[in-house]
Protein backbone atom coordinates (compact mmCIF):
# COMPACT_ATOMS: atom_id res chain seq x y z
CA UNK A 1 0.00 0.00 0.00
CA UNK A 2 1.18 3.48 -0.79
CA UNK A 3 -0.28 6.47 1.03
CA UNK A 4 -1.55 8.89 -1.59
CA UNK A 5 -1.71 12.66 -1.66
CA UNK A 6 -4.70 14.65 -2.85
CA UNK A 7 -5.07 15.44 -6.52
CA UNK A 8 -6.83 14.48 -9.71
CA UNK A 9 -5.06 12.65 -12.51
CA UNK A 10 -6.37 12.25 -16.04
CA UNK A 11 -7.38 8.75 -17.06
CA UNK A 12 -5.86 6.81 -19.92
CA UNK A 13 -8.63 4.94 -21.71
CA UNK A 14 -8.36 1.50 -23.24
CA UNK A 15 -11.54 0.51 -25.07
CA UNK A 16 -12.40 -3.14 -25.32
CA UNK A 17 -15.05 -3.61 -27.97
CA UNK A 18 -17.12 -6.74 -27.56
CA UNK A 19 -19.82 -8.46 -29.60
CA UNK A 20 -22.20 -11.42 -29.54
CA UNK A 21 -25.00 -11.44 -27.03
CA UNK A 22 -24.81 -13.59 -23.96
CA UNK A 23 -26.46 -13.86 -20.63
CA UNK A 24 -25.58 -14.00 -16.98
CA UNK A 25 -26.32 -16.89 -14.66
CA UNK A 26 -29.97 -16.57 -13.67
CA UNK A 27 -29.11 -18.02 -10.27
CA UNK A 28 -26.30 -15.54 -9.67
CA UNK A 29 -26.34 -13.06 -6.77
CA UNK A 30 -27.27 -10.30 -9.20
CA UNK A 31 -30.62 -11.94 -9.91
CA UNK A 32 -32.25 -9.64 -7.35
CA UNK A 33 -31.22 -6.58 -9.40
CA UNK A 34 -32.31 -5.68 -12.96
CA UNK A 35 -30.95 -8.27 -15.38
CA UNK A 36 -27.43 -7.68 -16.61
CA UNK A 37 -28.49 -9.36 -19.85
CA UNK A 38 -30.99 -6.57 -20.51
CA UNK A 39 -28.43 -3.81 -19.99
CA UNK A 40 -27.14 -1.85 -22.95
CA UNK A 41 -24.39 0.64 -23.54
CA UNK A 42 -21.09 0.14 -21.79
CA UNK A 43 -19.47 -0.92 -18.54
CA UNK A 44 -16.70 1.38 -17.33
CA UNK A 45 -14.03 0.00 -14.97
CA UNK A 46 -11.34 2.09 -13.31
CA UNK A 47 -8.13 0.47 -12.06
CA UNK A 48 -4.45 1.27 -11.82
CA UNK A 49 -2.10 0.59 -14.73
CA UNK A 50 -1.03 -2.96 -13.84
CA UNK A 51 -4.49 -4.20 -12.96
CA UNK A 52 -6.05 -2.55 -16.00
CA UNK A 53 -3.82 -4.64 -18.26
CA UNK A 54 -4.58 -7.85 -16.32
CA UNK A 55 -8.32 -7.19 -16.49
CA UNK A 56 -8.39 -6.76 -20.27
CA UNK A 57 -9.10 -10.36 -21.38
CA UNK A 58 -11.73 -10.83 -18.67
CA UNK A 59 -13.43 -7.58 -19.53
CA UNK A 60 -13.40 -8.67 -23.17
CA UNK A 61 -15.01 -11.98 -22.25
CA UNK A 62 -17.59 -10.25 -20.06
CA UNK A 63 -18.46 -7.84 -22.85
CA UNK A 64 -18.90 -10.69 -25.32
CA UNK A 65 -21.18 -12.65 -22.99
CA UNK A 66 -23.34 -9.61 -22.21
CA UNK A 67 -23.32 -7.92 -25.60
CA UNK A 68 -21.90 -4.64 -24.33
CA UNK A 69 -18.83 -2.47 -24.71
CA UNK A 70 -16.40 -2.55 -21.81
CA UNK A 71 -14.00 0.30 -21.14
CA UNK A 72 -11.08 0.08 -18.74
CA UNK A 73 -9.62 3.39 -17.66
CA UNK A 74 -6.17 3.21 -16.06
CA UNK A 75 -5.75 5.72 -13.22
CA UNK A 76 -2.07 5.99 -12.33
CA UNK A 77 -2.44 7.55 -8.87
CA UNK A 78 -4.79 9.42 -6.51
CA UNK A 79 -7.49 6.92 -7.40
CA UNK A 80 -9.74 7.60 -4.42
CA UNK A 81 -9.78 11.37 -4.86
CA UNK A 82 -10.33 11.02 -8.59
CA UNK A 83 -13.18 8.56 -8.05
CA UNK A 84 -15.01 10.65 -5.43
CA UNK A 85 -14.70 13.82 -7.51
CA UNK A 86 -15.88 12.11 -10.69
CA UNK A 87 -18.73 10.42 -8.83
CA UNK A 88 -19.97 13.75 -7.50
CA UNK A 89 -19.81 15.18 -11.02
CA UNK A 90 -21.64 12.23 -12.56
CA UNK A 91 -18.65 11.22 -14.69
CA UNK A 92 -17.37 8.26 -12.70
CA UNK A 93 -17.09 4.56 -13.57
CA UNK A 94 -19.42 1.63 -12.91
CA UNK A 95 -16.70 -0.40 -11.16
CA UNK A 96 -13.76 0.94 -9.15
CA UNK A 97 -10.72 -1.06 -8.06
CA UNK A 98 -8.98 0.17 -4.92
CA UNK A 99 -8.00 -0.30 -1.29
CA UNK A 100 -10.53 -1.39 1.34
CA UNK A 101 -9.76 1.49 3.69
CA UNK A 102 -11.51 3.83 1.28
CA UNK A 103 -14.86 2.34 2.29
CA UNK A 104 -15.83 4.71 5.11
CA UNK A 105 -15.09 7.77 3.00
CA UNK A 106 -16.79 6.33 -0.09
CA UNK A 107 -19.93 5.39 1.84
CA UNK A 108 -19.99 8.80 3.52
CA UNK A 109 -19.80 10.41 0.07
CA UNK A 110 -22.49 8.12 -1.35
CA UNK A 111 -20.03 6.80 -3.94
CA UNK A 112 -20.48 3.00 -3.60
CA UNK A 113 -23.26 0.44 -3.16
CA UNK A 114 -23.17 -2.79 -1.11
CA UNK A 115 -22.33 -5.87 -3.17
CA UNK A 116 -24.49 -8.96 -3.33
CA UNK A 117 -22.37 -12.04 -2.68
CA UNK A 118 -23.98 -15.44 -2.24
CA UNK A 119 -23.08 -17.48 0.84
CA UNK A 120 -21.03 -19.80 -1.38
CA UNK A 121 -19.06 -16.91 -2.83
CA UNK A 122 -18.48 -15.38 0.61
CA UNK A 123 -17.20 -18.69 1.97
CA UNK A 124 -14.60 -18.80 -0.79
CA UNK A 125 -12.99 -15.53 0.34
CA UNK A 126 -10.49 -15.31 3.20
CA UNK A 127 -12.39 -14.38 6.36
CA UNK A 128 -10.09 -11.49 7.32
CA UNK A 129 -10.43 -10.00 3.83
CA UNK A 130 -14.21 -10.24 3.94
CA UNK A 131 -14.25 -8.63 7.38
CA UNK A 132 -12.16 -5.75 6.08
CA UNK A 133 -14.76 -4.86 3.43
CA UNK A 134 -17.68 -5.07 5.88
CA UNK A 135 -18.89 -1.67 7.05
CA UNK A 136 -21.99 -0.96 9.15
CA UNK A 137 -22.97 -4.61 8.77
CA UNK A 138 -22.89 -4.62 4.97
CA UNK A 139 -20.37 -5.91 2.45
CA UNK A 140 -19.16 -2.98 0.35
CA UNK A 141 -16.69 -4.64 -1.98
CA UNK A 142 -15.36 -7.90 -3.38
CA UNK A 143 -11.80 -8.53 -2.13
CA UNK A 144 -9.30 -10.01 -4.54
CA UNK A 145 -5.92 -9.64 -2.78
CA UNK A 146 -4.46 -8.95 0.65
CA UNK A 147 -1.27 -7.21 1.67
CA UNK A 148 0.69 -6.52 4.80
CA UNK A 149 4.12 -5.32 5.72
CA UNK A 150 6.96 -7.66 6.63
CA UNK A 151 10.71 -7.55 7.08
CA UNK A 152 12.54 -8.26 3.82
CA UNK A 153 16.13 -9.24 4.55
CA UNK A 154 19.24 -9.50 2.38
CA UNK A 155 20.42 -12.94 3.48
CA UNK A 156 23.98 -12.36 2.21
CA UNK A 157 24.35 -9.43 4.59
CA UNK A 158 22.13 -10.73 7.41
CA UNK A 159 21.77 -14.53 7.33
CA UNK A 160 19.63 -14.72 10.49
CA UNK A 161 16.28 -13.06 11.07
CA UNK A 162 16.42 -10.62 14.03
CA UNK A 163 14.28 -11.55 17.00
CA UNK A 164 13.85 -7.96 18.15
CA UNK A 165 14.20 -4.51 16.62
CA UNK A 166 17.21 -4.06 18.90
CA UNK A 167 18.84 -7.12 17.31
CA UNK A 168 18.18 -5.63 13.88
CA UNK A 169 19.76 -2.31 14.88
CA UNK A 170 22.79 -4.06 16.34
CA UNK A 171 23.41 -6.06 13.16
CA UNK A 172 22.80 -3.00 11.01
CA UNK A 173 25.32 -0.97 12.98
CA UNK A 174 27.94 -3.71 12.60
CA UNK A 175 27.38 -3.78 8.85
CA UNK A 176 27.82 -0.02 8.72
CA UNK A 177 31.04 -0.21 10.73
CA UNK A 178 32.33 -2.88 8.34
CA UNK A 179 31.26 -0.63 5.41
CA UNK A 180 29.02 -3.37 4.05
CA UNK A 181 25.99 -1.09 4.33
CA UNK A 182 25.33 2.61 4.70
CA UNK A 183 21.91 2.39 6.37
CA UNK A 184 20.63 0.29 9.27
CA UNK A 185 17.08 -0.04 7.98
CA UNK A 186 15.08 1.04 4.92
CA UNK A 187 11.68 2.10 6.27
CA UNK A 188 10.06 5.00 4.48
CA UNK A 189 9.55 8.14 6.58
CA UNK A 190 10.20 11.23 4.47
CA UNK A 191 9.57 14.80 5.56
CA UNK A 192 5.89 14.21 6.29
CA UNK A 193 6.06 10.73 7.86
CA UNK A 194 4.22 7.54 6.98
CA UNK A 195 1.81 6.18 9.59
CA UNK A 196 1.17 2.97 7.64
CA UNK A 197 4.80 1.87 7.55
CA UNK A 198 5.54 2.99 11.11
CA UNK A 199 2.48 1.34 12.63
CA UNK A 200 4.05 -2.10 13.44
CA UNK A 201 6.72 -0.42 15.57
CA UNK A 202 4.17 1.96 17.09
CA UNK A 203 1.95 -1.01 18.00
CA UNK A 204 4.88 -2.97 19.45
CA UNK A 205 5.70 0.02 21.66
CA UNK A 206 2.12 0.03 22.99
CA UNK A 207 0.42 2.60 20.77
CA UNK A 208 -2.86 2.36 18.88
CA UNK A 209 -4.91 4.58 16.57
CA UNK A 210 -8.50 3.75 17.51
CA UNK A 211 -9.87 1.42 20.16
CA UNK A 212 -12.50 -1.17 19.33
CA UNK A 213 -16.07 -1.76 20.48
CA UNK A 214 -17.35 -5.02 21.93
CA UNK A 215 -18.20 -6.31 18.44
CA UNK A 216 -14.67 -5.64 17.21
CA UNK A 217 -15.51 -2.55 15.13
CA UNK A 218 -13.25 0.47 15.42
CA UNK A 219 -14.49 3.07 17.89
CA UNK A 220 -13.76 6.59 16.65
CA UNK A 221 -14.49 7.98 20.12
CA UNK A 222 -11.50 6.07 21.53
CA UNK A 223 -8.61 7.93 19.90
CA UNK A 224 -5.23 6.50 20.84
CA UNK A 225 -3.07 9.22 19.29
CA UNK A 226 -1.74 11.65 21.87
CA UNK A 227 -2.64 9.69 25.01
CA UNK A 228 -0.13 8.37 27.54
CA UNK A 229 0.38 5.07 25.67
CA UNK A 230 1.03 6.95 22.45
CA UNK A 231 3.54 9.24 24.12
CA UNK A 232 5.39 6.26 25.62
CA UNK A 233 5.41 4.55 22.23
CA UNK A 234 6.99 7.52 20.53
CA UNK A 235 9.64 7.80 23.22
CA UNK A 236 10.74 4.31 22.17
CA UNK A 237 10.51 5.18 18.50
CA UNK A 238 12.64 8.28 19.12
CA UNK A 239 15.51 6.01 20.21
CA UNK A 240 15.59 4.74 16.62
CA UNK A 241 15.56 8.25 15.18
CA UNK A 242 18.22 10.61 13.93
CA UNK A 243 19.36 11.57 17.42
CA UNK A 244 19.29 7.92 18.49
CA UNK A 245 20.57 4.92 16.56
CA UNK A 246 19.68 6.40 13.17
CA UNK A 247 17.70 3.34 12.11
CA UNK A 248 14.83 5.65 11.15
CA UNK A 249 15.62 8.65 8.97
CA UNK A 250 13.61 11.28 7.14
CA UNK A 251 15.98 10.83 4.18
CA UNK A 252 14.45 7.37 3.60
CA UNK A 253 11.30 8.09 1.61
CA UNK A 254 8.63 6.34 -0.45
CA UNK A 255 10.74 7.10 -3.51
CA UNK A 256 14.02 5.57 -2.32
CA UNK A 257 13.28 3.03 0.42
CA UNK A 258 13.09 0.01 -1.89
CA UNK A 259 16.04 1.27 -3.95
CA UNK A 260 18.07 1.63 -0.75
CA UNK A 261 17.57 -2.08 -0.18
CA UNK A 262 17.99 -3.25 -3.77
CA UNK A 263 21.13 -1.11 -4.00
CA UNK A 264 22.56 -3.10 -1.07
CA UNK A 265 22.80 0.01 1.10
CA UNK A 266 20.79 -1.71 3.82
CA UNK A 267 20.33 -5.34 4.84
CA UNK A 268 16.75 -4.70 5.94
CA UNK A 269 13.62 -3.33 4.29
CA UNK A 270 10.17 -3.01 5.83
CA UNK A 271 7.72 -3.07 2.94
CA UNK A 272 4.97 -5.10 1.29
CA UNK A 273 4.56 -7.57 -1.58
CA UNK A 274 4.81 -4.76 -4.14
CA UNK A 275 8.56 -4.49 -3.35
CA UNK A 276 9.42 -8.04 -4.37
CA UNK A 277 9.45 -7.46 -8.13
CA UNK A 278 12.26 -4.91 -7.74
CA UNK A 279 14.09 -7.10 -5.22
CA UNK A 280 14.08 -10.01 -7.67
CA UNK A 281 15.19 -7.80 -10.56
CA UNK A 282 18.15 -6.66 -8.48
CA UNK A 283 19.21 -10.26 -7.93
CA UNK A 284 19.09 -9.91 -4.14
CA UNK A 285 19.03 -13.13 -2.13
CA UNK A 286 16.23 -12.43 0.32
CA UNK A 287 13.91 -13.79 2.95
CA UNK A 288 10.59 -12.54 4.29
CA UNK A 289 9.86 -12.70 8.03
CA UNK A 290 7.58 -10.94 10.53
CA UNK A 291 8.63 -7.46 11.59
CA UNK A 292 10.53 -7.85 14.88
CA UNK A 293 9.10 -6.22 18.02
CA UNK A 294 10.82 -4.07 20.61
CA UNK A 295 12.45 -6.21 23.26
CA UNK A 296 9.83 -6.82 25.94
CA UNK A 297 7.19 -5.10 23.84
CA UNK A 298 4.01 -6.24 22.14
CA UNK A 299 4.02 -7.93 18.74
CA UNK A 300 4.88 -5.64 15.83
CA UNK A 301 1.42 -6.00 14.32
CA UNK A 302 1.07 -4.67 10.77
CA UNK A 303 -2.10 -3.48 9.14
CA UNK A 304 -3.96 -5.75 6.76
CA UNK A 305 -4.80 -4.08 3.47
CA UNK A 306 -7.31 -5.57 1.05
CA UNK A 307 -7.50 -4.74 -2.64
CA UNK A 308 -11.15 -4.53 -3.63
CA UNK A 309 -13.65 -4.18 -6.47
CA UNK A 310 -16.38 -1.61 -5.75
CA UNK A 311 -19.75 -1.00 -7.41
CA UNK A 312 -20.22 2.73 -7.99
CA UNK A 313 -23.54 4.01 -6.67
CA UNK A 314 -23.77 6.60 -9.43
CA UNK A 315 -22.68 4.26 -12.21
CA UNK A 316 -24.81 4.11 -15.33
CA UNK A 317 -24.91 0.29 -15.43
CA UNK A 318 -25.11 -0.92 -11.85
CA UNK A 319 -26.67 -4.27 -12.77
CA UNK A 320 -23.74 -5.03 -15.05
CA UNK A 321 -21.35 -3.85 -12.36
CA UNK A 322 -22.89 -6.18 -9.78
CA UNK A 323 -22.70 -9.06 -12.26
CA UNK A 324 -19.04 -8.38 -13.00
CA UNK A 325 -17.81 -8.05 -9.41
CA UNK A 326 -19.81 -10.96 -8.03
CA UNK A 327 -19.51 -13.51 -10.83
CA UNK A 328 -16.20 -12.61 -12.51
CA UNK A 329 -14.06 -11.24 -9.70
CA UNK A 330 -14.85 -14.35 -7.64
CA UNK A 331 -13.36 -16.72 -10.25
CA UNK A 332 -9.87 -18.17 -9.69
CA UNK A 333 -8.83 -17.35 -13.26
CA UNK A 334 -9.25 -13.60 -12.76
CA UNK A 335 -7.71 -13.69 -9.29
CA UNK A 336 -4.63 -15.52 -10.59
CA UNK A 337 -4.28 -13.06 -13.50
CA UNK A 338 -4.31 -10.15 -11.05
CA UNK A 339 -1.77 -11.99 -8.88
CA UNK A 340 0.51 -12.46 -11.89
CA UNK A 341 0.25 -8.73 -12.64
CA UNK A 342 1.38 -7.88 -9.10
CA UNK A 343 2.12 -10.71 -6.65
CA UNK A 344 -0.12 -9.91 -3.69
CA UNK A 345 -1.64 -12.93 -1.92
CA UNK A 346 -5.06 -13.70 -3.46
CA UNK A 347 -8.05 -13.23 -1.14
CA UNK A 348 -9.90 -15.96 -3.02
CA UNK A 349 -8.85 -19.18 -1.31
CA UNK A 350 -9.07 -21.25 -4.51
CA UNK A 351 -6.69 -18.84 -6.25
CA UNK A 352 -4.33 -18.76 -3.27
CA UNK A 353 -4.17 -22.56 -3.27
CA UNK A 354 -3.54 -22.54 -6.99
CA UNK A 355 -0.49 -20.24 -6.89
CA UNK A 356 1.08 -21.04 -3.54
CA UNK A 357 2.97 -24.06 -4.88
CA UNK A 358 4.87 -21.92 -7.37
CA UNK A 359 5.51 -19.01 -5.01
CA UNK A 360 7.06 -19.83 -1.62
CA UNK A 361 6.83 -16.16 -0.67
CA UNK A 362 3.04 -16.38 -0.26
CA UNK A 363 3.26 -18.50 2.88
CA UNK A 364 5.85 -16.10 4.28
CA UNK A 365 3.65 -13.07 3.68
CA UNK A 366 0.78 -14.94 5.27
CA UNK A 367 2.88 -15.80 8.32
CA UNK A 368 4.11 -12.22 8.65
CA UNK A 369 0.51 -11.03 8.53
CA UNK A 370 -1.20 -13.73 10.59
CA UNK A 371 -1.95 -11.22 13.36
CA UNK A 372 -2.45 -8.25 11.05
CA UNK A 373 -5.45 -6.08 11.81
CA UNK A 374 -7.59 -4.48 9.08
CA UNK A 375 -6.56 -0.94 8.36
CA UNK A 376 -9.39 1.19 9.82
CA UNK A 377 -11.93 1.97 7.10
CA UNK A 378 -13.98 4.39 9.20
CA UNK A 379 -14.26 7.96 7.83
CA UNK A 380 -12.44 9.34 10.87
CA UNK A 381 -9.26 7.59 9.72
CA UNK A 382 -8.79 10.36 7.16
CA UNK A 383 -8.02 12.73 10.06
CA UNK A 384 -5.12 10.52 11.22
CA UNK A 385 -2.69 10.41 8.31
CA UNK A 386 -1.39 13.96 8.04
CA UNK A 387 -1.03 14.98 11.71
CA UNK A 388 0.31 11.57 12.77
CA UNK A 389 2.78 11.46 9.89
CA UNK A 390 4.09 14.96 10.48
CA UNK A 391 4.50 14.23 14.19
CA UNK A 392 6.32 11.00 13.36
CA UNK A 393 8.76 12.80 11.04
CA UNK A 394 9.36 15.57 13.60
CA UNK A 395 10.04 13.07 16.40
CA UNK A 396 12.37 11.00 14.23
CA UNK A 397 14.15 14.27 13.47
CA UNK A 398 14.61 14.98 17.18
CA UNK A 399 11.45 16.78 18.39
CA UNK A 400 10.10 16.08 21.88
CA UNK A 401 8.06 12.84 21.57
CA UNK A 402 5.41 13.50 24.24
CA UNK A 403 4.64 17.11 23.32
CA UNK A 404 4.70 16.46 19.58
CA UNK A 405 2.34 13.49 19.51
CA UNK A 406 0.07 15.07 22.12
CA UNK A 407 -0.32 18.11 19.83
CA UNK A 408 -1.04 15.80 16.89
CA UNK A 409 -3.73 14.06 18.94
CA UNK A 410 -5.43 17.37 19.66
CA UNK A 411 -5.39 18.26 15.96
CA UNK A 412 -6.89 14.89 15.04
CA UNK A 413 -9.51 15.09 17.77
CA UNK A 414 -10.52 18.57 16.59
CA UNK A 415 -10.89 17.34 13.01
CA UNK A 416 -13.04 14.40 14.05
CA UNK A 417 -15.37 16.57 16.11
Amino acid sequence: MRIRTAGVVAAVTVCLLASAAGCGDKDSPSASTPSAKAATGELVIWADDKRAAALKPFADKFGTENGVTVKIQAISKDQQTTFVTASQQGSGPDVMVGAHDWIGNLVQNGAIDPVQLSSEQSSGIAANALKAVTFNGQTYGVPYATENLALIRNTDLAPEAPKTIEDLVSTGQKLKTAKKASEILALQVGQTGDAYHLYPLYASAGGYLFGTSANGDYNAKDLGVGNAASQAAFKKIATLGEKGSGALKRSITSDNSIATFTGKKSAYLISGPWAITDVKKAGIKYDITPIPPFAGGKEATPFLGVQTFYVASKGKNKALAQEFVTNYVTTPELAVALYNAEPRPPALTAAFDQVKGSDPDLAKWQEAGQDAIPLPAIPEMAAIWDPFGKAEAAIIGGADPAKTIEAAGKTISGSIK
